[in-house]
Order: structure tokens, then sequence, then C-alpha cells
């Protein structure tokens, strides 16, 4: 199936209170082929549809009128039967902190206004790679035996991560809440990658790197650093620290399939 028809068969929720905003975004998703757009306003309508009916992907502005897309993404993470919900943000907030929880609790994509034709497809393309789950293909490994360890302190954070890599045919992996349980897991454990936040209590991505790479045990172990931080100078230290590659976040399959396979391979 070419990418264009899975495109058109993808089925859109969007959640938006702004009646002119709606028909922006809206015609940007007809000019990319998606077919199939519900539409919300507030956060209990979405709540109550998403009971119901689970579209491949949940598009929300930040502000509603009766909360705003973090604490609505919140209840869908918090509930079974919608946890794994496809999320995105379409947005003109700039505040980091208000953006670095949605980053944490898993969000496919954050797309400021406006926004081009290329963001919104690759977004719709990223959806395509969460529910597909198509076997990553790496050159000297079986992908289904790869012994992972995630390591970030948000629970919506590894949940999504785990998402990812299972969509790859990649098995459950250990979860570790920071650097430090991390490495109780290293000494009791063997791994093939390690996936790793950043920014975590205790002890944090680049404290856990250092120490992995000075260790006589486990310094083969190749890392995967997840990093919403955007300062050059702030990345290139979190390299020197000596990860094999650095994935911002949120992060898309298809960016995380390349990367893998370049590590592994």
């Amino acid at each position: 199936m070419s990418d264009l028809t899975a495109i058109a068969n993808l089925s859109i929720l969007l959640v938006e209170p702004s009646d002119v905003q709606q028909k922006i975004i809206i015609k940007s998703l007809l000019d990319s082929g998606v077919k199939q757009v519900e539409t919300t306003t507030t956060q209990e309508q979405t709540l109550a549809l998403l009971i119901k009916y689970q579209p491949d992907l949940v598009i929300s502005a930040m502000y509603l009128a009766d909360g705003t897309a973090d604490t609505l993404l919140q209840k869908i993470r918090s509930n079974p039967s919608t946890e794994h919900q496809p999320f995105m943000l379409v947005s003109s907030e700039r505040n980091k902190k208000y953006l670095e929880q949605l980053r944490q609790s898993g969000v496919l994509a954050i797309l400021p206004k406006p926004f081009s034709a290329t963001a919104i497809t690759r977004a719709l393309k990223a959806t395509l790679d969460i529910i597909s789950e198509e076997e990553v293909d790496l050159e000297h490994f079986d992908v289904t035996l790869l012994r992972v360890l995630v390591v970030d302190d948000s629970r919506f954070a590894r949940k999504h991560i785990i998402r990812v890599l299972a969509g790859m045919g990649i098995p459950a992996p250990v979860e570790a809440e920071n650097g430090k349980e991390a490495i109780e897991h290293l000494n009791n454990q063997s791994f093939d990658l390690i996936v790793t936040d950043y920014n975590m209590p205790e002890m944090d991505g680049r404290e856990l790197t250092e120490t992995v790479r000075s260790s006589n045990s486990y310094s083969h172990i190749p890392i995967l650093m997840v990093s919403s931080e955007a300062n050059e100078t702030h990345l290139a230290n979190i390299a020197q620290a000596g990860v094999d590659a650095i994935c911002d976040k949120p992060f898309e399959p298809a960016t995380v399939k390349d990367l893998l396979f370049k590590i592994m391979s």
C-alpha cells in the first residue's frame, strides 16, 4: 500500500475550539490526502468520543474551554483503553515548560502554527509507522531477540518508547526510572541496547552514559539518548559523554528505525 493510500485511510479526530482554525487545519489535512476528519471542541467531548471510537490520530490545540492539551493527554494516557492513542499538538505556544510536559507524555509531534504541508505530511507518516508495526531489519541481529533497557522517569514516555519498539518487533524491554536504577539492572543482567532520557532525577542520562562507558562489564552496549534539548552546545556535551545516537523527543518511528539500523548494524 502506498503512503498516499494509507494516509487516505487514516481516521483523524481534530480537537479545536476555533471555527477558523478548524477550517484551516482540515484544509491542510485534506490537501495532504486525508479523507476522514471528525471534530470536537472541548476536552469533555473528546474523552466521551474516545470511549466509543478511537481514531488513528488525535490532533489537538493547546488551549480548550475546559482544559489544555496537557490535561487532555494525561487523561487519555491514564485510561487503559486509550493509553496508546497517537496524539499530536498543533499550537503557537512557545513556552518550553508547557511543551516539555507534552513531550514527556509521548506526543507523536508538536507542530507550530502556521505549519507547512511538509510538516503535516511528515506527522501523518509517523502515525502510519506507529500503527503499521513493520519489523525493522538489522543486518547482524534478530530484532526479536534484542534485550533493551529503557530508562525514563516518565511512565508515559516509557510506554511511548516501548510501543514504538514493539512496532519494530522488539520484545518488551526492562524499564528503569532513572540512571541509578538502570545501573542496578545492568549489574544483574545483559542488554544489547540502552534507550535513555536525558533529564532524570537521581542520575541523569549523561551521568548514566559516563558510568556505562567507564565500566569493564557493559561499556560496549550501544546507547540511544532521547532528549528534548535543542541547544547545540548541550547536545554536543551529551555526544561527548559517549552516546551512539541522539534522538529528539518526541521522536518519530522512522527516525528511530534509521538510528537503530546505524547503531546495531
